[in-house]
């Protein structure tokens, strides 16, 4: 059975994007830049939100033509590419760069990758994830904490009507000061 994985990055105090949506705290580094494309080969889908979408449609397709774009960026961006994406959205009208959309019954759309043959699945966006982490959909959490405190801003993690007990399964520290955390769900053995 394929694996869940809800991956993101979140300042030290678990917000995703500050109060104004930026996502400026997360630039990785070259090191961290590579970690990203190591982790994004093993995902054969990504399961986005709208908003995630719109983040990373309108860049990614693009950087092959940024003659300055470093090497790192070339790679992920061919990874992103040439991954699958199922994008969540009741508004949106279309999708492109190899995505397709869905508009209704996340849970059983993606019970459904689950059962199927095949690599992780990665779903990305704190409103999707919840949806996932509330139906107990999502088996392991990676997140890289970045060194700078937000104050505020979207939550890494929803509100849950119980707690979601984690085993930790690795970690990391880069250069940068990032810390890498990767935990499954623990299955009360």
């Amino acid at each position: 059975m394929r694996r869940l994985i809800y991956w993101m990055n979140t300042s030290l105090d678990g917000f995703i994007e500050s109060s104004a949506g930026g996502i400026d705290f997360t630039h990785p580094d070259e090191e961290l830049h590579r970690f990203f494309n190591d982790q994004a080969r093993e995902v054969d889908i990504s399961l986005y939100g709208r908003r995630l979408y719109e983040v990373m449609a309108p860049y990614w397709p693009t950087v092959e033509s940024n003659p300055s774009a470093p090497e790192v960026e070339l790679e992920f961006a061919r990874i992103w590419m040439d991954t699958p994406r199922i994008v969540f959205s009741r508004t949106l009208e279309r999708v492109e760069w190899n995505s397709r959309l869905v508009r209704n019954d996340l849970p059983g759309e993606i019970a459904k990758l689950k059962a199927q043959p095949g690599g992780n699945i990665e779903i990305g966006g704190a409103t999707l994830a919840a949806t996932a982490m509330r139906h107990g959909l999502v088996d392991e959490i990676r997140i890289v904490v970045h060194p700078v405190v937000l104050g505020g801003g979207k939550p890494f993690f929803p509100d849950l009507e119980s707690a979601m007990p984690l085993r930790l399964l690795e970690t990391r520290t880069f250069g940068s000061g990032a810390v890498y955390l990767r935990y499954e769900r623990a299955t009360g053995d």
